[in-house]
């Protein structure tokens, strides 16, 4: 059964008669006496009495006149709704964004997406790189924050890439330095992000890299409790530019002297997954926020 068959149907009822309907329908006459035909042969029932040069429906037209409009205004209703999901007149999209940063990578991205689509429904779904990567492979967010380097089965866009920052205690003897290599501080202990944190792997990865393990200190998932034990004089901290920019502390902060231990921020996708309207237009405003850079994430099996 096609919908042509049931439009045919109804416009020859509406309209009162073959001729009628083919105006309306911008065909000819044959073809929507045609459609008819196939329709009633198709349900082995005749739908219109013909007799006497009207066209009046049969007990079992009936039905399928009123069953048939139903269909075609529900068609009529799924396109309308189509139509405003791709003009993001309406629709959700979920994001995963991270703990910490999001205010300035992720705030001026929402407020854009905001004004320009104010009929989506964003829901933030806000945790660590690898819990968020989690949620996109379980399809409950649609994207996700992830710092690189990122797996093979998600695809992605850069975002932001910053250096890293040594966080020292007050006064402590390699803050009069410009710049600080990882072994400079083999012998202090390290207060890492708990494991959940992508940059916690970053920090160890870059430690074994110089020849050393760091002797932890304390972890915690909590930034300024992290800050707060580093101010106490409990260790060194690293942590991206970005969040000591934005973080008042009496820390001594020094750069960290490491180029393959930047901080390289992107938002991620399942790889051959549905990019809906909605998340399309979110990697579009993110890529207008922050543009795009040449050394972006490379991707890794």
């Amino acid at each position: 059964m096609e919908f042509r068959m049931l439009h045919a149907l109804v416009e020859v009822v509406r309209q009162g008669g073959f001729s009628a309907a083919a105006k309306v329908l911008f065909t000819t006459q044959s073809n929507v006496s045609k459609a008819v035909r196939q329709l009633e042969d198709e349900l082995g029932v005749v739908l219109l009495d013909r007799m006497g040069g009207r066209c009046q429906l049969t007990e079992a037209g009936e039905v399928v006149f009123r069953r048939a409009r139903g269909i075609l205004a529900t068609a009529e209703d799924i396109v309308g709704e189509l139509d405003e999901l791709r003009g993001l007149r309406r629709g959700a999209l979920r994001v995963g964004v991270p703990l910490f940063g999001s205010r300035v990578l992720f705030a001026p991205v929402f407020a854009l997406f905001r004004s320009r689509y104010p009929g989506v429904d964003v829901a933030l779904v806000e945790d660590g790189s690898r819990r968020l990567g989690e949620l996109l492979h379980a399809g409950e967010v649609d994207l996700a924050a992830s710092l690189a380097p990122i797996s093979g089965e998600f695809e992605w866009q850069h975002v932001r890439a910053e250096p890293l920052m040594v966080l020292l205690p007050p006064g402590h003897a390699l803050a009069a330095r410009k710049a600080l290599r990882l072994r400079d501080m083999a012998a202090e202990p390290f207060i890492l992000f708990d494991e959940a944190f992508q940059l916690n792997q970053i920090v160890l990865d870059g430690c074994e890299r110089n020849g050393f393990r760091p002797r932890v200190a304390a972890r915690s998932g909590q930034m300024d409790f992290i800050v707060g034990l580093v101010e106490a004089g409990m260790g060194v901290a690293l942590l991206p530019r970005l969040m000591v920019a934005d973080h008042h502390t009496t820390a001594e902060r020094v750069l960290l002297d490491e180029p393959d231990m930047q901080w390289r921020m992107a938002l991620v996708w399942r790889r051959g997954g549905y990019l809906s309207h909605a998340a399309r237009a979110w990697l579009d405003i993110a890529r207008e926020v922050h543009g795009t850079v040449p050394d972006a994430p490379a991707s890794s099996a």
